[in-house]
């Protein structure tokens, strides 16, 4: 059964950094295409970073610049380096591969 849970969102504020994770079980994300969602109030999800296995990013031109999306392949573990980060940026964020989403981890950014 494969489960993702996302941790490390919490309130920040703007200019701040986040480190958001990822954890799998029941897969291996260093084989497939993975990817961070987010959601904010009154919006639909959109793609933020994907990695590919290949090494390959992309990344929401919103985002470009202050986002970094990584792997730990030992620890099977994604992340989200989130810096100078916007009042726009707040939302749920949500890992993802394949039909397997996370629960999503709020992050607040607001003075």
């Amino acid at each position: 059964q494969v489960q993702l849970v996302e941790s490390g969102g919490g309130l920040v504020q703007p200019g701040g950094s986040l480190k958001l994770s990822c954890e799998a079980s029941g897969v291996i994300f260093s084989r497939n295409d993975i990817h961070w969602f987010r959601q904010a109030p009154g919006k639909e999800r959109e793609p933020v970073a994907s990695l590919i296995p290949s090494g390959w990013t992309q990344y929401a031109d919103s985002v470009k610049g202050r986002f970094t999306i990584s792997l730990d392949k030992e620890k099977n573990v994604m992340f989200l380096q989130m810096n100078d980060l916007k009042i726009e940026d707040t939302a749920v964020y949500f890992c993802n591969m394949y039909q397997y989403w996370g629960p999503g981890t709020q992050v607040t950014v607001s003075s």
